[in-house]
């Protein structure tokens, strides 16, 4: 396969995944609003689930291929570059603001959840049995969520909420198209990911593992990347920030414990300093958010250089596969 091939992969992979992540997420959102679920209830789950699914499908195509690494490294890459990269550009773009919910409660998480991915993959391993004791903690966690959003009295975050939800309109089959068109869209454009990655990895010498650690998991970053953005173009901080501690939790949680329940995950190239790296990236951008309940400038700045850095670590000093 010919260098342009590659990239023309990769580059079909991430539209694919982009287009089907944001189909999938508008047919299902049509789907649980027209059964009468609130606009926050369907933002914090099918909205949440949604934006995940382009990690979800290329996790669980590569498990199926026997490429741990490029697994694994997509949920670690992805949780770093969440921070490093999205939220440092976010809070570049517009200070971060900080909602108490998130500071008291889904940090903390966070912060956990980065923890036992470390302590479940310290043997280079994710069984059947991990896998489903995460999916587990998911379940507690969105119930958790539910509860305390139907306690939240403030209308204005449901207003966003609703805000942001697609318009109910047409018959419930072209819902149902759109999710069907969503999870082809999102099936073909893993394959096409991974396809392209793993022939680049072959041609440069790069290892697998550093291939989803960096391409893979900024391509499938793209749909936390616009709405982010647009959160912070828009002054509202606290959306943009909620959206990625949300994300970097559902990625391990649900795309981690999915992808172990269905095929167990070895990962041998993804190694201890990267799964570290993760965890030091949530517990810095706690005190961050801690100082005025505020992601300031010069501290997105700090991320995004500390996540260049990485970077230019992972290329240059990572060895040959």
């Amino acid at each position: 396969m010919s260098p342009f091939m590659q990239w023309l992969l990769i580059a079909a992979g991430l539209v694919f995944l982009f287009l089907g992540g944001e189909t999938l997420v508008k047919g299902a959102a049509r789907v649980a609003l027209r059964f009468g679920l609130k606009p926050l209830v369907v933002g914090l789950t099918v909205v949440a689930f949604g934006t995940s699914s382009p990690e979800l499908f290329v996790s669980v195509k590569a498990a199926l291929g026997g490429q741990g690494d490029i697994a694994v490294g997509n949920i670690v890459g992805s949780n770093i570059g969440n921070i490093g990269a999205i939220l440092a550009l976010c809070a570049l773009v517009y200070p971060m603001r900080v909602a108490v919910q998130v500071l008291r409660f889904d940090m903390p998480v966070m912060l956990g959840t980065s923890v036992l991915f470390l302590a479940l993959l310290f043997d280079g391993t994710l069984n059947r049995i991990e896998g489903i004791v995460l999916c587990a903690l998911l379940i507690a966690y969105v119930v958790i969520i539910l509860r305390m959003a139907r306690k939240e009295k403030a209308a204005q975050v449901e207003a966003e909420y609703l805000e942001a939800m697609p318009a109910v309109k047409g018959s419930v089959w072209m819902d149902l198209l759109l999710i069907a068109v969503g999870l082809v869209l999102l099936a073909f454009g893993a394959q096409f990911l991974i396809d392209g990655a793993s022939a680049i990895a072959r041609s440069f010498g790069m290892s697998e593992a550093v291939i989803g650690l960096t391409i893979v998991s900024l391509g499938t970053s793209l749909p936390e990347l616009s709405t982010s953005l647009i959160a912070a173009l828009r002054k509202e901080g606290d959306i943009a920030v909620g959206n990625v501690v949300g994300s970097n939790i559902f990625n391990v949680l649900s795309i981690g414990g999915l992808s172990a329940s269905i095929v167990p995950l070895s990962s041998a190239g993804v190694r201890l300093l990267d799964y570290g790296v993760m965890v030091a990236f949530a517990a810095v951008l706690l005190p961050f958010m801690k100082t005025g309940f505020v992601v300031r400038r010069w501290e997105g700045f700090v991320l995004l250089a500390a996540y260049a850095g990485y970077l230019t670590y992972l290329l240059l000093k990572t060895p040959a596969a």
